[in-house]
């Protein structure tokens, strides 16, 4: 056997939760590239079926669904949905999140616990949909998205700061609750990727593009391509004893203290 047979996804299914596009859609073509069948939610008809188009196009079969991942009986639902018409969830990526730019003391309690339902209490309810069946199977993946803020602070983004070190958290302790029963939870930490969201920021001349690239060692922006290869490692049997990590594809950020100023 290649030791490349290792990094194979086939006859496995991955769910992948808020990927019609950006970091989650790219993330699913990986998978679908390394054989795995892929299922994807995100929260209304509109999205689902622009999804849909997006893996058609790119000759991709892919099953989408209509569900908010806060929401504990739609989840479950679509889990048994999945499970009935596509097979169970060898594979699941917590993507679908949120993030609002608002300084701490502008912000609302709402508006705090709103990222905090979505990109750490999502994760929880979805994961514990899953891991019965995988228990039952006798093996799985989950991957959470988690983020440099899982390290780091930064002006305007306590809620998301908060709920992304809460998932890192999250991910160790699903490691260390379930690693017996042969399920690894491990996370992915992007640093700064050009995405159409972060198009405004990476415009030339634009002081915060000038910032991330003096900050990174890599003096590039992350493409969501650059974060294939680590989702499809971790998913696949090549990480098979890797659990509880978070591996951070940040282009060497959180190892730089930066540049001195002239």
């Amino acid at each position: 056997m290649s030791i490349l047979d290792n990094f194979s996804l086939k006859g496995k299914v991955a769910l992948v939760t808020g990927a019609s596009y950006g970091i989650g859609f790219a993330i699913a073509e990986g998978y679908a590239k390394a054989g795995a069948t892929i299922v994807f939610n995100d929260i209304n008809q509109e999205l689902v079926n622009k999804g849909l188009k997006a893996y058609e196009e790119a000759g991709i079969t892919a099953y989408g669904y209509v569900c908010d991942v806060t929401n504990e009986e739609q989840v479950n639902d679509m889990v048994k949905e999945i499970e009935n018409e596509v097979g169970v969830i060898d594979i699941l990526v917590n993507n679908a999140g949120i993030i609002k730019r608002i300084p701490m003391c502008d912000m609302t309690a709402a508006e705090f616990r709103q990222v905090i339902d979505i990109d750490l209490n999502g994760p929880f309810i979805v994961s514990k949909a899953v891991i019965p069946s995988m228990i039952k199977k006798g093996h799985g993946k989950i991957i959470n998205i988690c983020s440099m803020m899982s390290e780091l602070g930064r002006e305007t983004v306590s809620a998301y700061a908060a709920a992304k070190g809460g998932l890192k958290m999250l991910t160790k302790n699903i490691a260390s609750e379930y690693g017996e029963f042969n399920i690894q939870c491990n996370g992915v930490g992007p640093g700064y990727i050009a995405t159409p969201q972060t198009a405004p920021l990476r415009e030339e001349g634009h002081p915060f593009n000038s910032f991330i690239i003096a900050k990174t060692p890599a003096a590039r922006w992350g493409e969501p391509d650059d974060l294939v290869g680590p989702a499809v490692f971790l998913a696949s049997d090549a990480s098979n004893f890797v659990n509880g990590h978070i591996l951070y594809v940040d282009g060497g950020i959180l190892a730089y203290i930066g540049k001195q100023p002239q």
